[in-house]
């Protein structure tokens, strides 16, 4: 199974929180989740390490874990 890690290397699990630590434009969405953003209780993709599932402003968004910190 794939290990998910956020940007300093911490081991994430489903329903974690995390914050942004990078304006991230939001395709196909029409908006910027900004720098500092919380994403609580995120998924883990079963299949892809490097990402993420969470909501931002009520969408359901995929996330890169290299752009995110566990709180």
């Amino acid at each position: 199974a794939p290990v998910h890690r956020d940007s300093n290397g911490v081991l994430l699990a489903a329903g974690d929180s995390v914050v942004l630590i990078k304006d991230l434009p939001v395709k196909g969405a029409g908006f910027t989740a900004k720098r500092g953003t919380p994403v609580r209780n995120i998924s883990l993709v079963q299949d892809n390490a490097e990402h993420i599932e969470g909501r931002v402003e009520s969408q359901r968004i995929v996330i890169l874990t290299k752009f995110v910190k566990k709180t």
